[in-house]
């Protein structure tokens, strides 16, 4: 978000900002399903990290001579908005791969994904799927068909040139393609959390992970100035519980 309000500032305009929080048991289904089959179809097997995916990236990027770039999982997806800058450095690409990991650790798989369908860029100037269904179809994130649904994960892949408010021939495709695949996915059932501690905020979460892994990549010798920066608090929530994947 930052990054969006310093490239407006630079053109001498405003950024609107439109986000609605919007709690995961309220997320339709088909929106959480099309989502998964666009972007991370093996997120509630995976550890934050895709290592076959990974592997057929750098494998990819190293034939065509490129920084690496793809195989990104949702968990390091958000990684990536929450803490980094958008740039394809190798070093910056580490520290996301760290921080996954972290993520990981210290939350829930669907904190993690409720987190993510409520801070991902959806348009200029939107922000998260309630802001997003809201805007595109004038409804609510829990009222979303699976044709909406579809077409908001297939703009994922690039928010900013893809708008289902006006989808062009690629969009419309991988709208298709989501849909012929949304079916056959059915995410495991989610089992509660029973846990007497109190949990931190989010904010305190995000703050730690952040820290820990600003010392790690200190001992690595790791660029510091690879940016990072820790999140505004985020609103607490309940514990409830790839087309090809897009290049990143």
């Amino acid at each position: 978000m930052e990054l969006r309000e310093r490239e407006a500032a630079q053109r001498g305009r405003t950024l609107r900002h439109y986000q609605v929080w919007v709690p995961y048991r309220r997320i339709s289904p088909n929106l959480k399903r099309a989502v998964l089959v666009a972007e991370d179809d093996a997120f509630w097997q995976h550890e934050g990290i895709d290592m076959e995916q990974l592997k057929i990236s750098i494998r990819n990027d190293i034939v065509k001579g490129q920084a690496i770039r793809g195989g990104s999982t949702i968990t390091q997806q958000l990684a990536k908005n929450l803490y980094l800058s958008p740039s394809r450095d190798p070093l910056r690409k580490m520290r996301e791969l760290i921080i996954a990991r972290r993520l990981e650790a210290a939350l829930s798989k669907t904190r993690i994904f409720e987190i993510y369908l409520n801070v991902i860029e959806w348009g200029d100037g939107i922000w998260g799927v309630e802001a997003a269904a809201r805007s595109y179809f004038g409804t609510s994130a829990a009222a979303l068909s699976p044709e909406q649904a579809a077409l908001l994960a297939g703009a994922i892949i690039n928010p900013r040139v893809y708008s289902p408010a006006h989808p062009n021939a690629r969009l419309l495709r991988r709208q298709r393609i989501i849909l012929s695949r949304m079916g056959g996915y059915v995410p495991p059932p989610v089992v509660p959390v029973v846990n007497n501690a109190q949990e931190p905020g989010a904010d305190e979460q995000a703050a730690e992970i952040a820290n820990d892994t600003n010392e790690r990549a200190d001992d690595s010798g790791a660029d510091p100035n690879v940016e990072i920066a820790t999140p505004a608090p985020l609103p607490g929530a309940e514990e409830s519980p790839r087309t090809a994947r897009p290049q990143q």
